[in-house]
């Protein structure tokens, strides 16, 4: 069984949404460890809750970005991780970890790409008054949510919605794309195996 990392640093709505989908069969993978860069985030509880290993460090704590992501991939050489799933994980992926997972980290998105990257997607998108944001699901690079797309689903931006309405709307969609979309992705690479 294909054994994946999450990293997270907030509360860990996509998180739950993959362990949902490990524990209903839907995703055929083990959760290995859990990573994050902020001590109250409630994704710590749902790890705990859920028995899964969690990794916490805080950035400032070292030196650099390479030296904190070589004690994270220690953590994940230890854990015999395989992908690496990004789930509202709040940093730029470094050259550290980008080498050693190339083209087996994923990140999931809140609008559809290449429109509004960075932070506050939603918010961008809803200040910007489009009638379509979405959810993007892609390949991880060296950019700032710049690597190949691999799913994409719309919503869309009634004229009454608030942007609350807008980020449920899309957490919605997230939470169903994003184990759907690491399923088939993981399946198809159980399969040439």
């Amino acid at each position: 069984m294909t054994k994946i990392a999450v990293f997270a640093s907030g509360s860990g709505t996509n998180f739950q949404a993959i362990i949902d989908a490990v524990q209903n069969k839907q995703l055929e993978a083990e959760i290995a460890i859990l990573v994050c860069d902020k001590p109250n985030a409630f994704a710590i509880e749902r790890a705990k809750e859920n028995n899964i290993d969690v990794f916490q460090f805080i950035p400032k704590n070292f030196e650099n970005k390479q030296a904190f992501e070589k004690v994270i991939l220690e953590q994940l050489r230890s854990h015999d991780v395989e992908w690496i799933v990004l789930a509202g994980y709040m940093r730029l992926i470094g050259n550290t970890l980008l080498s050693a997972f190339e083209g087996r980290i994923i990140n999931i998105h809140p609008s559809l790409l290449p429109s509004f990257p960075g932070k506050d997607a939603v918010e961008q998108a809803y200040e910007a008054k489009v009638k379509v944001t979405g959810v993007t699901i892609h390949y991880v690079d060296a950019g700032m949510d710049t690597g190949p797309i691999i799913a994409q689903a719309p919503i869309f931006i009634e004229e009454n919605d608030t942007v609350d309405m807008v980020r449920m709307k899309i957490q919605q969609v997230e939470h169903k794309l994003y184990p759907d979309v690491l399923a088939k992705l993981l399946n198809e690479v159980e399969s040439e195996v």
